[in-house]
């Protein structure tokens, strides 16, 4: 169930307080102040309300960057394992996905695997951190050598490459972790953001994409971005979410209780014998998945009431995705059913 806060948040701007409460809303100068705000303090960089570019949730943020930059046929890198829309999205734009692998064994970025894939047509890189599904966490080290590497691509192709931060779930972080976004090392950054995670709230469709104070031709992209939000049918949050949004930046859900049923899951499965790195942010577990058929596994934890998604749904086979929102009765009456079919996977 929804926190008492955000239930609290929306009831409070429910009754109208002035005859145009409820009329076609653009980009409300408060919401946009209170998310710049959040953003300086989140990543100290001084982000200014007009930056602040109010959708529909993140879908419509990471569709408006793609478009703003990006002409038919460009091609835009991500790598795998991905969000599942990121495909779907960028074909619908009329261009080119291009896949890439992560590294396997540390779940970062494959830099090598993204410079071979880089041509004179890529216009947009994607990265994903907090990731979903993996639950990495990109160091400050790593995005500082992928910055390096699209500007020296961006000259050598005489065509800038824009690297576009889908940061769904970066106030979801754990052990205290400072979360570095792309846009601190990379200029030419669109930052997209969507509060469905914070909030767990994903049918109350409100987010952003935020041009950081770095970016070249502010102004130019400003205007872009602002045509598209109406040609894009009117893609700016309802009046109810946009009122309640200052608001909804002074809280999140509980992380630290994912935190307790991460360490909870982790510290379990490990136990049993399953393989899995320990998410830094989301509130995702990417597990190995003891048979080769994951899809064959899943389907023998659900005979036993227990609903993961398979990595076949990600690109990744072998693999397997638990969400920690789940409740921790859930949880606690997960672990026998793991156990019991990781021993029956390995012909115990």
């Amino acid at each position: 169930m929804p926190q008492e806060a955000y239930v609290a948040a929306l009831r409070e701007q429910l009754e109208p307080r002035n005859e145009g409460w409820f009329a076609y809303k653009t980009n409300g100068v408060e919401a946009q102040t209170a998310a710049a705000e959040s953003l300086q303090r989140l990543l100290e960089m001084r982000f200014e309300p007009q930056d602040i570019h109010l959708t529909t949730g993140g879908f419509t943020a990471i569709a408006m960057a793609l478009k703003s930059v990006a002409n038919p046929g460009d091609e835009v890198i991500y790598s795998l394992p991905p969000w599942f829309l990121y495909e779907a999205m960028i074909i619908e734009a009329g261009l080119v996905p291009v896949k890439v692998r992560i590294d396997a064994e540390s779940f970062d970025l494959d830099l090598t695997a993204i410079a071979a894939a880089i041509t004179p047509r890529t216009r947009v890189v994607i990265v994903n951190s907090p990731n979903n599904p993996t639950g990495r966490i990109y160091p400050p080290t790593l995005l500082v050598k992928l910055a390096a590497l699209l500007e020296l691509a961006s000259e050598r192709n005489g065509r800038r490459i824009y690297l576009l931060s889908d940061e769904a779930y970066n106030r979801i972080v754990y052990d205290g972790a400072r979360f570095h976004s792309p846009a601190e090392y990379y200029p030419h950054t669109l930052l997209a953001y969507s509060y469905g995670k914070t909030h767990l709230a994903p049918g109350q469709r409100v987010g952003y994409l935020a041009l950081p104070p770095t970016i070249p031709d502010r102004d130019a992209l400003r205007e872009i971005l602002s045509a598209l939000q109406v040609a894009m049918g009117w893609i700016y949050p309802n009046a109810l979410l946009q009122y309640a949004l200052p608001a909804l930046e002074k809280f999140s859900i509980d992380v630290g209780q994912l935190q307790r049923k991460r360490d909870r899951l982790y510290d379990e499965l490990t136990g049993m014998g399953y393989q899995l790195h320990r998410p830094e942010g989301s509130f995702y577990l990417f597990v190995h998945s003891p048979m080769a058929d994951d899809e064959a596994f899943t389907e023998s934890l659900a005979t036993r009431d227990v609903y993961v998604l398979p990595g076949a749904l990600f690109e990744t086979p072998g693999f397997f995705r638990i969400s920690l929102t789940a409740n921790e009765e859930m949880v606690e009456r997960s672990l026998p059913a793991f156990a019991e079919a990781i021993r029956l996977a390995e012909g115990g």
